[in-house]
């Protein structure tokens, strides 16, 4: 089933994309959710059209993108934990924790653009990714310390 995302969908795709999915994931959860309608020719004329008039929008948003990305080069973040004598941590480093640090440095960065690839139960130094705009993102290096 072909279907238009309506919003961005991790690990599916952006907004306005045209994706191929199962027909049972589209019809009862992408379309009853708000997320995706199906991509019929007269939707698709639609959104070629708004993909046009919004071109300069676009560019713009990415411009803003580009920018943030760029004011987060060179920064590294240290991170405080709570651990035992053996160096593992009490709980996770997550990505809302990561958003804190770096609000304290003045960047404003939402949480939900963050990812982790793996879970943080040890002090070392780990990389995150900050998804700024489907075509921009950002490794962020980041080390774990003992409080």
């Amino acid at each position: 089933m072909k279907i238009i995302l309506k919003e961005d969908v991790r690990g599916l795709g952006y907004k306005d994309d045209v994706v191929e999915v199962k027909d049972g994931y589209g019809r009862n959860y992408l379309i009853p959710q708000g997320k995706a309608v199906v991509a019929t020719s007269s939707a698709l004329k639609v959104l070629a059209e708004n993909q046009r008039q919004r071109a300069h929008k676009l560019a713009q948003i990415k411009a803003d993108a580009e920018a943030a990305a760029a004011a987060l080069e060179g920064v590294a973040l240290t991170i405080g934990a709570k651990t035992s004598a053996t160096g593992t941590i009490f709980g996770s480093v997550n990505a809302i924790q990561i958003a804190e640090a770096l609000e304290k440095l003045g960047h404003n960065v939402d949480r939900k653009l963050i990812t982790i690839k793996e879970a943080i139960k040890e002090v070392g130094n780990y990389t995150a990714t900050i998804q700024f705009h489907k075509e921009v993102a950002v490794e962020l290096p980041f080390e774990v310390v003992a409080e």
